[in-house]
């Protein structure tokens, strides 16, 4: 054996010591230089982000985060290199229009590397240019020509709410049908097909297949060098994975195929999408460049698919449970319903209380109320008194900012009457569906299918209850907070006489 390694053989108890030293003071060289570590926050957030990444895989961040802004302010510390800010107007300036402050790589790892699209992209010019060309299908206006798709799934959705609950079983899961309803819907909208998962009663191939894609897109957001574990070793999750994305990218491929032919058959009366006049562009390849490939049409579509599904069917569910929950409240709405003779959206809009409801199932429980990550400019920036520098990550994230006691006097309790006179401060603190150029494009269709999902449900249920059966309780409500919202209980069961 050599000298020098029978040395490090013979005394390795001192050398793991001293290798343990030094990177105990390269540790600390590097806590001491960081400027975050002069803001506020706990100790162990200037020397690692275990903690926050313990709360983010229990779906705990936001009430963790939250609980941080209570105790420290505003402007609070929670790893080395992440600061959340609770601050309204710091919130505004982050996420204004021409904003500085860029989506963080976070985002590009939620998708594969040829995934990129409208929601995942990093880069201003491609955001821009797919904004542009996807923004008026999903205008307010446009939206009015798919009223009846919207309306036709609704009502299904409706029927097979009572169809369950009339059953012997005697109650319906809301959760598992308006899921099926919103995932039908923009299935529709994007692919010109629906999934047909209300008809069926349950998930198909391609939703469960996003499904495990999405989990593996949220461990690779977060744990990145578990992915490179999973590359080596054979594992089976990640073996689905391959398949589940083959499998995604052969259904994408063919749906968007399918309504390229039916455009051509149908040039004059084509049945709408949102990328109808896309999918006509690229078909004839005509125009002057303003138009998307075949594949930027496909990732756009699924990532219209994950946001337009989960998100609205979470946040009708807990507005259905909380009304339910207040007789006055669910009486008060059914009577302002009750004027109205058909339930169209431009009525809708007009109904005071009804959206006063809405508003507060959406300050309560938005579909993201996790961290928006943006990068501070290489300049860096000043926010809410301090100052950041540039390359660090800033979050905002709406379970706080709907929280501010000094702006909702009793937060966490469901009023819908604080919508009646908002003050200004409350207006302000208010962005659901994120504010800026990089807001929720779909934020209109998802207004719509509240207003029309609301009216009906509670038209056609007026009586409806939460049940107690199968052992129902408000512990399948909690939030799990994820980087969506979801019920931990994956069900919310209702009677309806």
């Amino acid at each position: 054996m050599q000298p020098g390694l029978s040395f490090l053989v013979g005394n390795w108890p001192s050398v793991v010591v001293l290798l343990g030293f030094a990177y105990f003071l390269t540790l600390a060289y590097g806590v001491r230089k960081n400027p975050l570590s002069s803001l506020p926050g706990p100790q162990l957030t200037k020397w690692t982000d275990l903690l926050l990444k313990f709360y983010t895989v229990t779906g705990q961040r936001p009430r963790y985060v939250h609980a941080l802004h209570q105790k420290y302010g505003p402007v609070v510390r929670i790893s080395p290199s992440i600061v959340d800010i609770s601050d309204v107007s710091a919130s505004r300036d982050i996420h204004r229009i021409a904003s500085p402050f860029l989506k963080a790589p976070f985002y590009k790892m939620l998708v594969r590397k040829d995934g990129e699209s409208l929601f995942s992209t990093t880069d201003p010019e491609y955001h821009r240019r797919h904004r542009r060309l996807l923004s008026s299908p999903l205008s307010d206006t446009n939206l009015r020509t798919v009223e009846p798709l919207v309306k036709a799934r609704i009502r299904l959705a409706i029927s097979r709410i009572r169809e369950e609950a009339l059953s012997p079983r005697g109650v319906a899961d809301i959760y598992k049908w308006f899921f099926f309803m919103a995932t039908d819907i923009i299935g529709e909208l994007s692919f010109g097909d629906s999934f047909r998962m209300l008809e069926i009663g349950k998930k198909n191939q391609y939703i469960s297949d996003l499904e495990t894609v999405a989990k593996i897109g949220g461990i690779r957001a977060n744990f990145p060098w578990i992915i490179s574990i999973g590359q080596i070793l054979p594992l089976s999750i990640f073996r689905e994975v391959v398949v589940s994305t083959d499998r995604i990218l052969e259904y994408a491929n063919q749906s968007v195929e399918r309504y390229k032919r039916h455009l051509a058959m149908n040039p004059n009366q084509p049945k709408p999408t949102l990328f109808t006049k896309l999918y006509d562009a690229s078909l004839h390849k005509e125009g002057d460049g303003e138009c998307l490939s075949d594949r930027e049409i496909r990732n756009d579509a699924q990532s219209f698919i994950v946001a337009g599904s989960d998100t609205t069917a979470n946040t009708l569910t807990y507005l259905v449970w909380s009304v339910l929950k207040d007789r006055s409240i669910q009486e008060k709405l059914v009577e302002e319903l009750d004027v109205l003779e058909e339930l169209s959206d431009v009525h809708l809009r007009e109904l005071q209380y009804m959206n006063q409801v809405i508003n507060e199932a959406l300050r309560l429980y938005p579909a993201v109320p996790s961290g928006l990550p943006r990068v501070v400019p290489d300049k860096g920036s000043t926010l809410a008194g301090h100052w950041l520098p540039g390359g660090a990550t800033v979050t905002t994230q709406l379970y706080s900012l709907h929280r501010d006691e000094e702006v909702f006097e009793e937060p966490e309790r469901f009023d819908p009457s604080r919508w009646e006179n908002p003050t200004k401060a409350m207006k302000d603190a208010y962005m659901p569906f994120g504010a800026g150029s990089r807001n929720c494009i779909g934020l209109h269709l998802a207004k719509m299918e509240l207003r029309l999902a609301t009216a009906y449900f509670f038209r056609s249920f007026p009586r409806a209850r939460i049940s107690a059966r199968e052992d129902m309780n408000d512990g399948d409500m909690e939030m799990m907070l994820y980087f969506l919202l979801s019920p931990k209980g994956k069900r919310c069961l209702v009677e309806v006489n």
